[in-house]
């Protein structure tokens, strides 16, 4: 197989996430890496009335000390779901699907996970069903480190020395580098634009979340991906 794209966790992710999901028959996520601010971790971006507004999650950790990402915890005492689902509601209650899957973002939403990773991979595994895209995910509880890991047919690991191998897979780290602070990595092309709710006031607005690609478009937001 190609590169294996390894990711960090993210809350919702990107269309252009998903871009590289449809295209990815397996990923591999690092909920070892130590957790980054101002990251897709733990931010999505919709598309308001007032344009672009980012919904941040509100976590849990100790203050000052690196943290694994599997160790960061959820915190409840602003209520964020509920102002994440009233933020989604204003902006997207309009849009032609809006309706179809907001069922789905309150549950994820109103479910009390414990671990940021637990609601990173629970909205995960929604845009893949929304999308349907039967990318294998893998997830590894420590810190990926190399360029190479080993595919078997128990599962995957780190390449050991002395071990016999099944198939020895090329990393392609976008841990860091897919991130809302930085141009798209090569080999990662922009998704749209496709039609968006609030386009004649501000435009085409581009690696917005996937709540903005399937609110907008059903059952052709898979499609709109450029697979």
């Amino acid at each position: 197989m190609d590169r294996l794209p390894l990711l960090a966790g993210f809350y919702f992710g990107s269309v252009e996430h998903y871009a590289l999901l449809a295209r990815s028959p397996m990923v591999l996520l690092d909920t070892g890496e130590h957790y980054m601010r101002q990251s897709y971790r733990t931010r999505t971006t919709i598309i308001g009335a007032n344009g672009l507004q980012d919904l941040n999650v509100t976590i849990q950790r100790d203050s000052g000390v690196k943290q694994p990402m599997r160790s960061v915890g959820l915190c409840y005492e602003e209520d964020w779901p509920h102002q994440h689902m009233h933020a989604i509601r204003s902006a997207y209650g309009r849009s032609p699907w809006f309706l179809h899957f907001a069922e789905d973002i309150e549950q994820v939403l109103f479910t009390r996970y414990l671990r940021l990773v637990d609601l990173q991979l629970a909205t995960l595994h929604l845009g893949l069903k929304w999308l349907r895209i039967p990318t294998e995910v893998h997830v590894s509880e420590e810190y990926v480190e190399g360029t190479e890991y080993h595919l078997t047919s128990t599962g995957m690991g780190p390449v050991l020395p002395g071990t016999p191998l099944n198939e020895r897979i090329e990393l392609w780290d976008l841990r860091s580098d897919l991130s809302p602070k930085r141009g798209l990595p090569e080999g990662i092309s922009a998704v749209g634009p496709y039609h968006q709710v609030f386009q004649d006031r501000y435009g085409f607005q581009p690696r917005s979340s996937v709540i903005d690609l399937v609110c907008n478009m059903g059952p052709r937001a898979t499609a709109a991906l450029g697979r």
